[in-house]
């Protein structure tokens, strides 16, 4: 019985680790383009000090940092995976904040569950990006116009 035990023990144990370790595997690119996306932005838009930080995987891959200035303004910086492509940078007062943008979701959609909202770029226009799921418990995405607030495109019942 104490073999059992422990050969129970060492598979756990040796499952436990193996997770693990491919779990922070797993994270490491996505860890690698975070750094370099905050350097950019630190270095080409004089952000000192990052508050939140999104991925956003549409027509491109954009990583987008809102922060602080030296000077306390508060801006967002969209910057394109591909390095040859500027960033953009808008003043947060600029544009919709993202309890704005859940709040227009809220009034024109009635989703049953919120799932993620996060700042992206399609072309030039940078957007908030809702996922929801409605209650048919479909995936939908609600893309509003960041600098309007203004509803920009859906993608429903995935």
């Amino acid at each position: 019985m104490k073999k059992w035990i422990v050969v129970i023990s060492l598979f756990v144990i040796a499952f436990s680790t193996t997770a693990v370790v491919v779990y922070i595997k797993a994270r490491e690119p996505m860890k690698t383009a975070q750094t370099t996306a905050e350097n950019r932005a630190m270095n080409e838009a004089g952000i000192t000090e990052i508050e939140k930080f999104y991925l956003y995987n549409g027509n491109t891959t954009v990583y987008t940092i809102i922060g602080k200035q030296s000077d306390g303004n508060e801006i967002v910086v969209w910057v394109p995976a591909d390095k040859k492509q500027k960033i953009i940078t808008r003043k947060m007062s600029e544009g919709v904040t993202e309890e704005e943008a859940i709040h227009k979701l809220y009034q024109e959609q009635k989703p049953d569950e919120l799932l993620a909202a996060r700042l992206g770029l399609e072309g030039e226009t940078p957007i908030w990006e809702l996922a929801y799921l409605d209650e048919k418990s479909n995936l939908n995405y609600y893309l509003i116009d960041f600098e309007t607030g203004k509803w920009w495109k859906t993608i429903e019942n995935l």
